[in-house]
């Protein structure tokens, strides 16, 4: 879900920006000051609410609410303002909404929760994990404490394989990329894979790695992942890809470079 807050008073857009952060973390919430700026975002970018002030100079909101209704009829519109008169001209534009400043959090909720057109959000996991610049883990918003490096290190390979089944080899020949498959280094793996295993577990997370046959992957369906989401085309996850990608790990390097390339 994407929303846009349009004000020319800059204090009122930080406000309101807030109060939607904290209500809705997992949508994309962007402000203008400029009305004259909004309709050329939105002929590159999907809305799906737009707050905007009835008055402002140059273009008004009622101008501006016609203009991405001419975009994208689906966009939900509801008006800010310090002046009750213009509650009509809101409505026959059948606006999803009307606040008057100063407008609180419950305002924000109550307008969300009434949309003429609503909007489908996608469900948040417990468990998020971001690959893009350095790697790490959250469950519930809190990262994961793996208790030992390698551990993490297996976990963000796992990752990289997007649920292909690893052999011990392939995953020390990639996380111990300067030591032969040995005994010992086989049983070092086997310890990282239950530190791994044990740190999900302790908060709750069970499924999410799979062995099976001497193999091991993930179940994808169990995590969010702003790789898996730019692969599948996500927006937000294109636009926060900045060339970096688990940074801190050699094996990476050959996703790393593929996604550049496909960046360009």
């Amino acid at each position: 879900m994407k929303t846009i807050t349009v004000d020319d008073s800059q204090p009122v857009v930080n406000m309101v920006l807030r109060h939607l952060r904290e209500l809705y973390p997992e949508a994309e919430h962007i402000g203008f000051t400029a009305a004259e700026e909004v309709a050329e975002y939105a002929e590159n970018n999907s809305i799906n609410v737009a707050f905007l002030d009835v008055e402002m100079p140059g273009m008004s909101g009622i101008t501006l609410a016609k203009k991405l209704q001419s975009i994208n009829p689906g966009t939900n519109i509801i008006f800010i303002t310090g002046h009750e008169e213009y509650m009509r001209d809101a409505f026959s534009l059948y606006a999803s909404g009307y606040l008057v400043k100063p407008v609180t959090k419950e305002d924000l909720k109550d307008a969300m929760e009434h949309l003429r057109y609503p909007v489908e959000t996608k469900k948040q996991k417990r468990v998020r994990v971001q690959c893009f610049g350095s790697f790490e883990t959250f469950v519930d918003g809190r990262p994961v404490h793996f208790g030992r490096s390698k551990s993490k290190e297996l976990f963000a390979y796992l990752v990289d394989r997007r649920g292909a089944a690893c052999t011990p080899e392939m995953i020390i020949g990639n996380i111990w990329p300067e030591l032969p498959p040995t005994e010992s280094l086989k049983t070092h793996l086997r310890v990282a894979s239950y530190e791994m295993i044990n740190a999900f577990g302790e908060l709750g997370i069970t499924g999410l790695i799979i062995r099976e046959r001497n193999n091991m992957w993930l179940n994808t369906e169990m995590f969010d992942c702003d790789f898996y989401d730019y692969l599948a085309g996500d927006e937000k996850a294109r636009n926060s890809f900045c060339g970096e990608y688990m940074t801190q790990y050699e094996f990476a390097e050959d996703t790393r470079a593929f996604l550049q390339n496909k960046n360009l």
